[in-house]
């Protein structure tokens, strides 16, 4: 079972991170921070053109000087103050986080059960993260914390309280939007999500169990999980693997790379299994934020078919219930058209087995799914399929996700 959670607690007993560089009590602090392993920072192309401006990467803030640095205090102490606790709270029964699994304990994520009210109306409160991304009080955080809420409650690490306004939520992708009315205040460095690597440093920071801007430590596991490789395949992400320890009441919470920067936002884990944690990459989350900003909602590139991947064994299995046996070997099969949807419109039919698309070969359906989500509604494809033995290419359309999907 997928929990969608977020990150923080308390760094894991068996993956203490040794300080890469002691530093003498009798040596300058100037000396000591030349010593510190901080990673190289490596050249980031960033589309300004069209992101607000409090979306572009940050320059670097200098090391903070304290005796005892290394690059994971530094990139807390930068970091921390925009990480938030945010406080909701919703009438029993109009719970978002429902929608991601029915069989959700009730308290997961900080929601305790019905309280003893008089009326016929109980609430229930709870608890998650989120990141300042703007200065004038733009906060990042998971739609499934803030879904179907009445109330929303931002509290900065400083103390202060705000009441948060939700400017929308996506739950394909569960990134929501909240604005407070503030200004002047701290706000995180966005990182490249797109140059992830396995292997690097993983930062996280949260408020698990109401214990504010816990850190925990990790590595980049993998990148591009799909959403059926981590349980959810209603989602449309290509999800980060951590594993950052991750705990419940934690949605929302940034992933940071060793510099500081924000390079996810975490929202999920697994179940009964450690070492096991996952992050909607930042630039994703970038895409959604700005059209919720905008608009109050999100579209998403869409075709309208079914398929499944092409092996050997799925072709057995069709081809003796199929009029026109599958002829090729490798490829996307295309099993079910949606009808009156963009798939049906170009020309697309069921016993098609999509090859390439704009002139990228796909051999998996996950792929397929990928290039699609990559795409804004209404951009145009070239499908190359295989039909009957003879490849045909057709143009398609992306239309927008329906609401029923």
């Amino acid at each position: 079972m997928l929990l969608l959670t977020g990150a923080g607690g308390a760094l894991l007993g068996e993956r203490w991170i040794e300080n890469q560089a002691l530093l003498s009590s009798k040596e300058s602090t100037q000396e000591a921070l030349t010593q510190v392993p901080i990673p190289p920072k490596t050249e980031k192309e960033v589309d300004q053109a069209s992101s607000p401006s409090w979306f572009a990467q940050k320059p670097s803030l200098p090391l903070p000087k304290t005796a005892n640095a290394n690059f994971i205090v530094s990139a807390v102490e930068q970091v921390g103050p925009a990480v938030v606790r945010i406080n909701a709270s919703r009438r029993i029964g109009r719970r978002g986080l429902d929608r991601f699994d029915e069989q959700f304990p009730e308290d997961f994520f900080g929601f305790g059960g019905p309280r003893d009210f008089p009326d016929e109306s109980p609430t229930e409160q709870g608890t998650g993260s989120g990141f300042i991304i703007s200065s004038e009080g733009h906060i990042l955080t998971n739609s499934h914390v803030v879904e179907d809420t009445d109330t929303v409650q931002v509290v900065l690490k400083d103390g202060r309280l705000f009441e948060g306004r939700v400017l929308g939520t996506d739950s394909v992708t569960d990134v929501a939007v909240i604005k407070i009315d503030a200004n002047n205040l701290p706000s995180v460095r966005i990182g490249d999500s797109e140059q992830l690597a396995p292997g690097e440093w993983a930062i996280a920071i949260g408020n698990p169990l109401g214990l504010d801007n816990s850190v925990t430590v990790g590595i980049i596991s993998a990148t591009g999980r799909s959403s059926t490789d981590v349980g959810v395949p209603d989602k449309r992400i290509g999800f980060i693997q951590t594993d950052a320890a991750i705990n419940p009441g934690n949605s929302g919470g940034p992933l940071l790379n060793a510099e500081g920067e924000v390079v996810g936002m975490n929202t999920a884990i697994i179940s009964g299994a450690q070492g096991l944690g996952f992050a909607i990459p930042i630039k994703k989350a970038q895409q959604i934020a700005q059209q919720l900003i905008a608009t109050g909602r999100a579209e998403h590139a869409y075709l309208g078919i079914e398929m499944v991947t092409l092996s050997p064994e799925v072709k057995r299995r069709l081809n003796p219930e199929l009029t026109s046996p599958i002829a090729s070997d490798e490829g996307v099969l295309v099993v079910n058209i949606v009808p009156g949807s963009p798939a049906e419109q170009s020309g697309l039919q069921p016993g098609d087995v999509i090859q390439k698309i704009d002139s990228q070969l796909v051999r998996k359906s996950e792929a397929v799914q990928q290039i699609v989500q990559n795409q804004t509604v209404g951009s145009s494809l070239q499908v190359e399929v295989n039909r009957n033995g003879q490849n045909v290419t057709l143009d398609v359309m992306t239309g927008n996700l329906p609401p029923e999907f």
